[in-house]
């Protein structure tokens, strides 16, 4: 068997195959059914940029000496200087997707068109079942194969989420509404739209409307933008609030109750899910820009809405039935087109591992369980490891499909992997302490430990 197999290549698989590509003592294969590396095509805007900083590629925070860095991508592109006087701390997502597809193509042991369709353990072996297919240039099956490994790592990522009500709606024929994730390939239909609405008040939602806006003619804009959340929220990106996707809030989150992790993963959406405070910026300008020659755009901004029910009218409209949640006031939108920024889920894992459902153990919600080394609790008899990445969000907080993390989360698996500290890890990745730790951490050398002053009760 081999010591490690990956289902799905996104960018957290990407990053732990080009960790463990230097590896001589893991036997280490990727499979993923599309036919090549593509990371949110459908929304490479050309000024959208990745929220996490140039270091947050897919090894550099563990290993800046690695092959697969980005500034070692920008050197085989000759493109070192350009970049320095760009003076560019985030890149452009089509950068980010290219530097990928970069790694992609170069680095060995990565399987595209390779479908895995189960993962079992099998006892007498001592391994898990790998089935997988092989499909042809078209996606259709070409032929079957088996692999047997030690240990699987599921990288399978995030899918667009279609709230129910608008399910029904997509892909039928008539006015387009279509999940942003496929914005690019109908942007032209949706711009020859004469009404057109976006859902979602996230960035990708900010994202699109910026892109509509800027190109509709001014005072025929003829747009409108809704978001269920009470305002169109800048993220939380504060240095101290950043500190919520370093390492040592992962293990202070996962160290917590159920209860108590399930109710701050709702409560901190604004650290992830709110609007980057340039592109906030830059609709306003826009629509500013449209007043100085008096009169207002033909927007519609308005927050705290969500969407009842929906339906087409003839084949030529979609009517959106609205609540406004604060008002508790209810309408109709007719709209000649709708593109839902509504956002992406963690893709369920029960189909592939069906197989193993007999050996998984889970949480009172029914979830996996997650241990802190990023591995499924199985039950003993399994002697292998099941890892997840970008699919523990409610056992390791908000982090979870966070870039920024992906190479220490790599990282963590391969020192898991080969029982020895391959890649060395920070002890101390935050400011703050987020709880009150029982175990204080050893101060550097030659650093004095602060004293600490008992706490009376009730303070």
């Amino acid at each position: 068997p081999r010591d490690l197999v990956g289902v799905g290549i996104g960018p957290c698989n990407l990053s732990l195959a080009a960790l463990a590509q230097p590896l001589p003592e893991l036997d280490a294969v990727f499979y993923e059914q599309r036919p090549g590396f593509a990371w949110h095509p459908g929304l490479l805007l050309d000024d959208a940029r990745v929220q996490v900083p140039f270091l947050a590629d897919l090894v550099t925070l563990v290993d800046p000496a690695s092959t697969w860095t980005f500034l070692n991508y920008l050197k085989s592109r000759d493109r070192l200087f350009p970049f320095y006087f760009a003076e560019r701390f985030h890149l452009h997502r089509a950068e980010y997707d290219a530097y990928c597809r970069w790694v992609a193509e170069n680095l060995p042991g990565l399987h595209f068109r390779h479908q895995v369709d189960a993962v079992r353990w099998n006892p007498e072996r001592e391994a898990f079942e790998v089935d997988f297919t092989r499909l042809d240039a078209d996606g259709e099956a070409e032929s079957l194969g088996r692999t047997y490994t030690r240990n699987v790592v599921l990288g399978v990522g995030t899918e667009p989420y279609v709230p129910e009500p608008l399910r029904p709606l997509v892909d039928a024929p008539g006015a387009p509404v279509v999940h942003a994730a496929d914005y690019l390939a109908h942007r032209d239909a949706i711009l020859a739209a004469g009404h057109v609405t976006v859902v979602g008040s996230g960035q990708t939602g900010a994202e699109v409307f910026l892109d509509l806006l800027r190109r509709r003619p001014a005072g025929h804009e003829s747009l409108h933008w809704i978001g269920r959340t009470e305002a169109f929220a800048p993220m939380e990106y504060s240095k101290l609030g950043l500190e919520h996707f370093t390492p040592d809030y992962t293990r202070y989150f996962h160290a917590l109750p159920e209860a108590v992790r399930d109710r701050l993963v709702a409560a901190q959406w604004q650290l992830h899910k709110g609007i980057d405070a340039g592109t906030l910026a830059a609709v306003h300008d826009e629509l500013y820009r449209r007043t100085l020659h008096g009169g207002w755009p033909d927007v519609v901004l308005t927050p705290g809405v969500r969407v009842r029910t929906a339906g087409r009218l003839a084949t030529t409209k979609v009517e959106l039935h609205l609540e406004h949640v604060q008002q508790d006031a209810r309408s109709r939108l007719t709209t000649d087109a709708v593109v839902l920024a509504t956002g992406y889920r963690e893709r369920p894992l029960e189909g592939v591992l069906a197989g193993l459902d007999p050996y998984l153990r889970r949480d009172s919600a029914g979830r996996p369980r997650v241990d802190e080394q990023f591995r499924l609790v199985l039950d003993p008899s399994v002697t292998g490891a099941v890892f997840v990445q970008n699919a523990e969000r409610h056992t390791h907080g908000v982090g979870a499909p966070d870039l920024g993390l992906a190479a220490w989360r790599s990282a963590t698996v391969l020192n898991t992997l080969t029982g020895k500290e391959t890649y060395p890890l920070p002890g101390r990745t935050a400011f703050t302490t987020f709880g009150l730790d029982p175990h204080p951490r050893v101060p550097p050398q030659g650093a004095k430990a602060p004293a600490l002053t008992p706490l009376t009760d009730g303070v």
